[in-house]
C-alpha cells in the first residue's frame, strides 16, 4: 500500500524539485552576474566573451582572426605611444633589422620604372659569388616575369628573401648584353651593419656613425675603435643623429667602453619592475679618449641612454639639437602564431635621475605624433632660445652642471639646422625625390657608370663630377619631370644642389661610408665637434658658480632627492654584461 502511495506522488515531487531548481538558479544568476549573460562578470573575460558571442550569434560570417588582428593594435594603443603589436608577417623583418643579419641574396636595390635595379652587390654574398653586378635589372624571379605594377618593395623583398640554403632563380637584363642572363642563387646570411662609417676626419680625430643599436653594434664599435686606434686616433666623434635606438643592452655595452669602473650608466624602474642599476665594469678600451656625441631630434631611446650616460658622468660633450625624448622600456613577448607585442614595462633614468620621456596622453595622442613638426614650426631647430625647458626638472651632473628632464637630451652645444641657400625650387626638387632619381639614372647610364668605375675614392670621384656640369643636367632632367626651371633660384641653391647630387652619385658608386665622408666635409655639426676636440674642450668643466634652479623650494627638494637617489646603490644591481632582452 505504501509503495502505491509513493508512486502516486512521484510526479508531484519531481515537478516541485524542477521548479525549486529553476528558482534557485535564477536567484544565483541574478545575484552574481547582474545581467542576462552570466559569463560576462569581469573586465578580463569580457573580451573573450564578446568574441565568442560574435562568432556564435552575429548576423554575418566574421573572420575572427582578422578581427583579433585589428583589435590588438587598438588595445595597446590605449596604453602609451610605444607599446605595439607586430603581426607574424612583419616580425621577421622587424627583428632582422636589429639581429644583425637576414637570409637573402645579398643585393641593395631600388625600384625604377616598375623594375628592380641592382644598386650594389654585398661583398662576399651569394649574388656576388654567381656574378650579379651593380647596374643589372632583375626581370624574372623563379621562371616568371617580374616587372610592372606588381613590383613593390614588399613583394620584391618577399620573393628575394627566404630561408638560408634555399634557391631562387633570377632572369637579369644587363646593359650591353642581347640575351637575358639567368642565375641560380643559394640564399645565405646577409649582414646588416649598424655602423655606417668609421674613418679619420683628419690626422688626429676619428669619426664613427652608428645607425641603430642591434645585436652586432657593440662588436662593430670595437672593430671601428681598433681601426681608428691603428691610425693613431686622439679623440672620437660618435654620430647618433637619426639613430632611433634598438637594444638597451647594446647601448650599455657601448658606453661602458668610455667610462671608468663603477659609474652608473642607466637605471630602469616600473610598477612590476623593481629598480635595476646598470654600471660600468672598468674594462672599457677608451676610458680616457676624448669623445664628442652628435644628436638631433631623430636620436631616440638607446641613443639617449648613451648620450645621457656620457653627459651626466661629465665624460664628453654632446653637440647638436635636442633628442626625441623616449624614456620607456619595451619587453618583447612572443605569441605561438609568430606574432608579438612590445609592452612598456618600465621607464629608464639617466645617472642624474632624469627620465627624459617627453609628455604624452594615453590613447591616440595626435600631439605626440606631431611633436617633431611642432618643434620645427616653433623654431626649435633654428634657435636654442625657442626651446622651453621644464624648470621643475633640473638635475645635476657629477660635476654639478645643470641638466634637464622632461623631454629629450639637451646638447651641451647647440648647432641649428642650416637653411642657407634653401629655395622653393630646391625644396620641391628634394621633396619630389628628383635629386635621388637623377643620381640613380646618372649612375645607371652605361657610359657614365663605366667611366666612374675608374675612380675608387670619394675624393677622386668628386673631382671627376665637378667637371661634368651636373647641375645643368639635373635642371633639364627635372624639367622633363614637370618641375619648371627657375635659374635664379637654382643658382641661389647651387651649393645645396651640388652637395645633394654629388653625394647621391658617390653613394650609388662607392657606398655609404664614402657618402658620409663627403657630406661631413661641409657638415657644421661635425665641424663644431672637430673644433671642440682640437681645443681640448671635450671634457666638461665644473661651473664656477652653482646655478640656482628657478623653481619653488618644494620643486628643488624633489629634484635633489631624485638625483641623490640615483647615486645610491639599490637592492638590485646589474653589471653591463648581464643579458637583457629589453628594447629601449
Amino acid at each position: 500500500m505504501s509503495k502505491n502511495r509513493t508512486s502516486r506522488f512521484m510526479p508531484v515531487i519531481v515537478a516541485v524539485s524542477i521548479v525549486a531548481g529553476i528558482l534557485i538558479g535564477t536567484f544565483y544568476a541574478n545575484h552574481f552576474s547582474g545581467n542576462k549573460l552570466g559569463i560576462i562578470n569581469t573586465s578580463s573575460n569580457k573580451l573573450n566573451a564578446l568574441l565568442r558571442i560574435i562568432d556564435d550569434q552575429y548576423v554575418d560570417t566574421v573572420n575572427m582572426g582578422e578581427l583579433v588582428e585589428d583589435a590588438m593594435p587598438q588595445i595597446l594603443g590605449e596604453l602609451d605611444p610605444h607599446s605595439s603589436y607586430i603581426p607574424a608577417k612583419d616580425l621577421e623583418a622587424v627583428n632582422s633589422d636589429l639581429k644583425g643579419s637576414f637570409s637573402g641574396i645579398g643585393i641593395q636595390f631600388t625600384i625604377q620604372q616598375d623594375t628592380i635595379h641592382v644598386n650594389s652587390v654585398i661583398q662576399g654574398g651569394p649574388s656576388e659569388k654567381v656574378g650579379l653586378m651593380a647596374g643589372d635589372r632583375i626581370i624574372e624571379v623563379d621562371d616568371s616575369a617580374f616587372v610592372g605594377k606588381i613590383v613593390t618593395n614588399y613583394e620584391s623583398m618577399k620573393r628575394l628573401k627566404g630561408p638560408k640554403g634555399s634557391e631562387v632563380k633570377l632572369g637579369v637584363f644587363r646593359p650591353g648584353e642581347k640575351e637575358t642572363l639567368h642565375f641560380t642563387i643559394v640564399r645565405g646570411d646577409i649582414p646588416v651593419k649598424s655602423v655606417d662609417a668609421a674613418y679619420m676626419l683628419n690626422d688626429k680625430f676619428g669619426y664613427i656613425k652608428v645607425n641603430k643599436f642591434g645585436e652586432t653594434t657593440y662588436p662593430e664599435l670595437l672593430i671601428s675603435l681598433a681601426k681608428l686606434n691603428q691610425a693613431n686616433c686622439e679623440g672620437v666623434v660618435i654620430d647618433l643623429r637619426g639613430n632611433t635606438g634598438g637594444y638597451m643592452g647594446a647601448a650599455i655595452q657601448m658606453v661602458n667602453e668610455f667610462l671608468p669602473k663603477n659609474r652608473l650608466i642607466v637605471y630602469t624602474q616600473g610598477r612590476k619592475s623593481p629598480r635595476e642599476n646598470y654600471t660600468s665594469n672598468g674594462t672599457g678600451s677608451s676610458q680616457k679618449m676624448p669623445i664628442v656625441v652628435l644628436m638631433d631630434e631623430g636620436s631616440a631611446s638607446a641613443s639617449e641612454i648613451f648620450a645621457g650616460a656620457i653627459q651626466d658622468n661629465d665624460r664628453g660633450t654632446i653637440i647638436g639639437r635636442r633628442s626625441f625624448g623616449k624614456g620607456l622600456v619595451q619587453q618583447p613577448i612572443d605569441f605561438s602564431d609568430g606574432s608579438a607585442i612590445r609592452l612598456t614595462i618600465a621607464r629608464y633614468y639617466t645617472p642624474s635621475g632624469r627620465c627624459i620621456q617627453k609628455p604624452y596622453v594615453k590613447g591616440n595622442d595626435a600631439n605626440y605624433e606631431m611633436d617633431i613638426l611642432t618643434r620645427y614650426e616653433h623654431g626649435e631647430f633654428f634657435s636654442q632660445d625657442s626651446i622651453k625647458q621644464d624648470q621643475s626638472q633640473i638635475f645635476e651632473t657629477s660635476l654639478g652642471r645643470p641638466v634637464y628632464g622632461g623631454g629629450g637630451i639637451m646638447p651641451d652645444i647647440f648647432v641649428p639646422q642650416d637653411t642657407t641657400g634653401v629655395t622653393s625650387y630646391y625644396r620641391m626638387s628634394v621633396n619630389r625625390g628628383l635629386t635621388i632619381q637623377f643620381a640613380f639614372q646618372y649612375t645607371d647610364t652605361d657610359n657614365h657608370r663605366a667611366e666612374m668605375q675608374k675612380y675608387e675614392t670619394e675624393e677622386s670621384l668628386l673631382q671627376y663630377l665637378k667637371h661634368q656640369n651636373i647641375l645643368e643636367q639635373f635642371a633639364r632632367f627635372a624639367e622633363s619631370k614637370g618641375l619648371k626651371r627657375r635659374n635664379i633660384l637654382m643658382y641661389k641653391s647651387q651649393k645645396l644642389f651640388e652637395t645633394n647630387l654629388y653625394g647621391n652619385i658617390i653613394y650609388n658608386m662607392l657606398g655609404m661610408e664614402a657618402y658620409i665622408e663627403y657630406l661631413n666635409k661641409s657638415d657644421k655639426t661635425v665641424l663644431k665637434a672637430l673644433e671642440v676636440l682640437d681645443k681640448g674642450e671635450s671634457f666638461p668643466k665644473a661651473p664656477e658658480q652653482p646655478i640656482e634652479p628657478k623653481v619653488s623650494d618644494e620643486g628643488t627638494k624633489k629634484t635633489t632627492a631624485q638625483a641623490d637617489s640615483a647615486r645610491k646603490t639599490p637592492s638590485r644591481h646589474h653589471r653591463i654584461n648581464d643579458k637583457d632582452r629589453c628594447f629601449a
